[in-house]
């Protein structure tokens, strides 16, 4: 009887150990290919200087600009911890994302505090049978809508809030300015960056949120 109970704690062990390595090898992959894609954006703009693995699903870098677009840039990929199954089971649970995170100090601090996160409703699935089944709805399409928690509209803002419209910029996720470094932080859904050219697309909008900023100390 002990005998069985061992050859199944060493079965389950060798399950996990594989589980592990397969799915670790799988995030290795899936987070430098992301990485390759931001550097190949990049093109001869900047280049990566270190990157290193934070854990099995975090990948972190730092990115050397030739111009002056950005200082102390760095890019961090957070994956679904999928070598970890008690872990990865709780994340989908949770329905998290896989996102990318740029990070970077501008040539002049921002002088306000901002932070932007967007919220999508769409109706799809379910929710779009029930409006086709009901005739009592009336369905439009509005333009975006800004909810803020300041009561005055700063000077600063348009420029920044007019590179978060374009069609770029409905793929972030967050977006934070700050007098404190990093100055500029947003982070996108590492599925919308599936190639090098939304990743050149990721990168214009940095560069028009990062010269939004500028132009409004001018």
């Amino acid at each position: 009887m002990e005998e069985f109970f061992l050859i199944d704690v060493l079965i389950a062990a060798f399950m996990v150990a594989l589980w592990y390595v397969l799915f670790s090898r799988y995030n290795r992959r899936r987070g430098t290919n992301a990485l390759r894609w931001v550097e190949a954006a990049c093109s001869h703009r900047a280049r990566i200087v270190d990157a290193r693995w934070m854990g099995a699903s975090r990948l972190q870098a730092h990115l050397r600009f030739a111009t002056h677009w950005f200082e102390n840039a760095k890019v961090t990929i957070h994956l679904l911890p999928r070598p970890l199954p008690v872990q990865w089971v709780l994340s989908r649970y949770r329905k998290q994302k896989e996102t990318l995170t740029f990070e970077a100090d501008l040539d002049y601090a921002p002088a306000l505090r901002l932070e932007v996160f967007r919220h999508r409703w769409s109706t799809q699935g379910s929710n779009a049978k029930l409006l086709n089944a009901s005739r009592s709805w009336q369905v439009s399409r509005p333009s975006p809508v800004l909810l803020t928690t300041s009561t005055n509209w700063q000077r600063e803002l348009p420029p920044i809030v007019n590179a978060l419209m374009t069609s770029g910029g409905h793929n972030l996720v967050s977006v934070r300015f700050g007098p404190n470094s990093p100055h500029l932080a947003a982070t996108i859904d590492l599925d919308s960056l599936s190639g090098e050219e939304a990743a050149a697309g990721f990168l214009g909008v940095l560069r028009d949120l990062a010269s939004g900023a500028s132009a409004s100390r001018q």
